[in-house]
Parts: C-alpha cells; structure tokens; sequence
C-alpha cells in the first residue's frame, strides 16, 4: 500500500502567526500518526518562518512511525541534520521569498553540491530523497551522486489548467516514476496533492509513497486532524494500484 506522509509545518506557521506556543506541531504529528499516518514530514527553512529547531528534536524523540526532513543543502541546515538524524532527509530547492517550494532540486545543475550533501547524511545513517522535477536529468543525476530516493514534484499537475494538460502532466509523471524505479530509486511524489487530485497519482504503481500537507492542514481547519488525515487514507486505500 501506498504510504502517506503529512507535512505538519502549516501547524507550526498558525503559531507563528501570532508567535505563541499554539498549536503545537509535535500534538499534531501524535494525531496524525494516531489517525494511521506512515511518517511525519517538516521542513525546517533557513528563516525559521514555521518549524523551528526546537521542534525538529523534540519530534525526533517523540515521532514513532519516520521523521522526514525537509532541507536546503546548506552548511547551517546539514550541520544541524547530522546533530538530530531524522529518519530521512529530502534535500529541496529553496528561496526565501517564495510563498512556498516552486520547483524540484536542480540536482544536475547543482551535482557537486548535492553529491557531498548526499554522501554526509548517509554517512550518518540518514536515509536521502532529492525532490526533483519530472525530467530524467533531475532523475539521473539523483542516481548518480548517491541517494536512495526521489520525490518526484507534482506541482504541475497539481496547477494544470484543463484536463489535456493535466493528462499531459501526469504521463510524464508516469514515465518518470518509471524510469526512477528502473534506476534502482525509491519514488516518492508530493506538492499540490488534494483530495480531488491525488487519485490519478496513486494509480502510478512505481510511486511509494505520498507526502500531502496544506491540503490535510486545510481540511483538519473543519473537520479535525484525525479525521483529515483518515480521510486522506481512505482515498489511499480506495484508489492506489493493486
């Protein structure tokens, strides 16, 4: 079965709105898991806007099903990755006045980088995921310097406008999940995924694993997080390749 992965930072950035203690990411990581979620995932930005360091190690401590890390491949961010060693880091693209993450990795452009990124959280035990663009350069370039994982960015199908372009986007999803097993990595997909949309997705048999946030954090704003993320799982179970 498919695995899903919340992203709780949307927690975390509703109390920063008012730089309070509430609500508190690491309760929202317990219901979440007590809703059936297979791992937790946070992103822990340069300019602290949501998660903050605090955060990350109590999580660590406190998370039973897997820790994903989402970070920039920075001296600070690695620095602080290899002192808490979560479960899975999954280096992302980042620019701090973007709203949220606009495109994959550019791990090809970026090779050298990534490579000694790579290498040093996995030789501190750290399972690695790229979060890459749909495009077999991104892909082979993830193969080639070291990680065990891509995650591939959704967001493009996510925003297409029409059903030809968005038929159009997930066939390259398709293709390139398929080419990404076919080089020996795990694939992950994530970015835009909602209720409506993450169907087509799962039916993709080489994708592992969803990592879904500001839908589920959207929807809990009504229903409740435990019941967000249930309902999250049920569309998992309903449509993922069999």
């Amino acid at each position: 079965m498919v695995r899903l992965g919340v992203n709780i930072d949307h927690i975390a950035t509703i109390r920063e709105a008012r730089k309070t203690y509430e609500p508190d990411p690491v309760f929202a990581a317990y219901l979440a898991e007590l809703a059936g979620a297979d791992g937790i995932t946070i992103h822990l930005r340069e300019d602290r806007r949501h998660i903050k360091e605090r955060d990350l190690e109590i999580l660590k401590k406190t998370v039973t099903t897997h820790l994903n890390l989402e970070m920039a491949a920075s001296e600070k961010i690695v620095k602080i990755a290899l002192k808490v060693k979560p479960d899975q880091a999954t280096l992302v693209p980042e620019k701090r006045e973007e709203v949220t993450t606009e495109g994959g990795l550019d791990a090809a452009h970026n090779f050298k980088l990534v490579e000694k990124t790579v290498k040093m959280l996995k030789d501190a035990g750290i399972f690695v995921s790229l979060f890459v663009d749909a495009e077999k350069k991104q892909l082979k370039a993830s193969k080639d310097c070291g990680a065990d994982a891509v995650e591939i960015h959704t967001g493009r199908y996510a925003n297409a406008k029409g059903e030809k372009e968005k038929l159009k986007e997930l066939s390259v999803i398709k293709s390139s999940a398929k080419y990404a097993k076919k080089l020996g990595l795990k694939v992950f997909a994530g970015h835009g995924l909602n209720y409506k949309n993450a169907a087509d997705i799962l039916k993709i048999r080489e994708i592992e694993e969803l990592n879904i946030g500001h839908s589920i954090i959207s929807r809990a704003a009504y229903v409740g997080l435990k019941q967000a993320v249930e309902e999250m799982l049920r569309i998992i179970r309903e449509n993922a390749y069999d």
